[in-house]
């Protein structure tokens, strides 16, 4: 059976009622996954007084997801394509539900970084999966293209509501309650999955290849090892031993893509000027917007004294303009053209991160409100551009390749603002005393020094505004670049409404 026999014989939804409660569904699944990217920002402070993580393992904590989840994304992306998008939606589902419990009632460290891991296992076969059915559901051109278009405001503003409802959360519970919630949600999804999703799987593709997966995670994870530990330790043999062994497995890899009839990464598509600029864009706005979430999170709670509540209610005003302008991205980049719109929107994102350095140890909170919000209408704009750009740079028999590296570079992207923009904040607040290796640590082992715990303060917004500089200059390379690709920006931005 052919791979058009295999997906006309499974069942197609229909564009109305029932398709648009079908991505109803399909967006939960979305919303859960990159909330959870950002909703242990706020409650990283309560966690680590009951935990008590070393700084590696706060950062393990954070970013392990992600990156696990920018590992697998194209994998499990060929895995639906196999055995079923349907079936690897709900399988995800479960797994993400047992390891979201198992993390809210972590009894240590190890086991929430654990818990974690599991969790990202589970989020990659949500987010391909559900992107690919939305193609099922819709078989109308313009409708598939609103409903992709809501899909990204979604996924891009459930990585700026996260603190928000982690906030409202930990003010009424404990810090495990940001996992249990998860929970109930997902159990809708597993219930309701069956009746509005149609199942569809392609025959006619060959095994994965599961080398090429080892060999990816393989490459990421030591690299990555490498930034925590320079950071925490500075540069010695083990540092160097990781980021050596991350860079071979990652070069063995990018040679096997080269060799294999069906690579697992599709570098061919990297030569096509408007897929580059799109992924590279994404790849930069969601890490200097990790970086932003990560260490304003800890400067409105640890710095300024707020409550996970006060300090979520602060980070409205940018969740509100990265899904409004998520929403609206296509029809920005309609009238500038991609270029200019990544452009102008890589700009806007920068100078919202610049006004964020007008924070200090005894204040700028409005600074922070201000700022945030207008990188928020920048990263929102990025967001939804990326998903149809990426597909509409390359012919229609790789859209499915496509997705999944568009999906890999949001993944990727948050875990490097993390890992790097994280440690390099981190780097310097430790350089500037002699302090506990955090923030938090310091003010719990030095409580009644208050010379010392205003020092302290005073070297992480100096640590913060370091890394917020670097984000914001990530961004205006990436702004630049944008300019320089392509010459038919206008007329390829009119074909990614479809």
């Amino acid at each position: 059976m052919t791979n058009v026999e295999a997906a006309r014989s499974a069942p197609v939804a229909g564009s109305g009622r029932r398709g648009w409660f079908g991505l109803a569904v399909l967006l939960l699944p979305v919303l859960l996954v990159s909330m959870d990217m950002s909703v242990l920002f706020l409650a990283l402070p309560t966690l680590t007084a009951d935990l008590d993580p070393t700084a590696a393992q706060q950062l393990w904590i954070l970013d392990i997801y992600g990156f696990l989840i920018a590992g697998l994304l194209i994998t499990m992306g060929n895995l639906g394509d196999r055995v079923g998008r349907r079936t690897v939606l709900l399988a995800g589902a479960t797994v993400f539900g047992i390891a979201s419990a198992l993390a809210a009632f972590a009894p240590s460290a190890a086991v929430l970084i654990a818990a974690r891991a599991l969790m990202g296992i589970g989020g990659a076969t949500l987010l391909p999966s559900s992107l690919a059915l939305i193609s099922n559901l819709f078989p109308d051109q313009r409708q598939r293209s609103t409903a992709i278009g809501i899909w990204t405001a979604f996924f891009a503003g459930g990585s700026a509501v996260g603190p928000i409802i982690g906030g409202i959360l930990l003010h009424h519970f404990s810090w495990g309650s940001v996992f249990l919630i998860n929970v109930p949600v997902l159990l809708v999804l597993l219930v309701f999955a069956p009746i509005l999703l149609p199942e569809h799987r392609a025959a006619a593709l060959g095994p994965l290849d599961l080398p090429s997966v080892a060999l990816s995670i393989g490459g990421i994870l030591p690299a990555v090892y490498a930034v925590k530990h320079i950071a925490e330790y500075g540069p010695d043999a083990e540092a160097l031993l990781s980021a050596l062994a991350g860079a071979g497995m990652l070069t063995i890899f990018v040679r096997r893509q080269r060799r294999l009839t069906e690579p697992l990464l599709d570098l061919a598509l990297f030569r096509r000027a408007r897929f580059s600029l799109a992924i590279g864009s994404s790849t930069a706005a969601m890490m200097s917007l990790a970086g932003l979430s990560y260490l304003s999170s800890i400067w409105l709670q640890s710095v300024t004294g707020r409550d996970p509540l006060r300090a979520a209610l602060l980070g409205i005003p940018m969740a509100v303009t990265v899904f409004v302008f998520s929403v609206g991205g296509s029809a920005v980049g309609r009238r500038l053209g991609v270029r200019w719109a990544f452009a102008l929107a890589l700009l806007v994102a920068a100078i919202g991160n610049i006004l964020v350095l007008g924070i200090g140890a005894d204040g700028g909170a409005g600074w922070y409100v201000a700022g945030s919000a207008i990188a928020g209408v920048g990263y929102g704009i990025v967001f939804t551009l990326v998903s149809e750009v990426a597909v509409a740079a390359v012919p229609a028999e790789r859209a499915g390749s496509a997705v999944g590296i568009s999906e890999t570079s949001f993944e990727l992207g948050n875990a490097l603002g993390l890992a790097l923009l994280g440690s390099l904040a981190a780097l310097v607040f430790r350089s500037s005393g002699e302090f506990a290796p955090t923030l938090g640590e310091t003010i719990q082992r030095y409580g009644t020094d208050t010379a010392l715990l205003d020092a302290a303060r005073d070297a992480f917004v100096t640590g913060a505004h370091t890394s917020l500089a670097v984000g914001a200059a990530v961004l205006l390379v990436m702004a630049a670049v944008a300019v320089a690709v392509g010459k038919n920006g206008r007329s390829s931005a009119r074909t990614t409404g479809r």
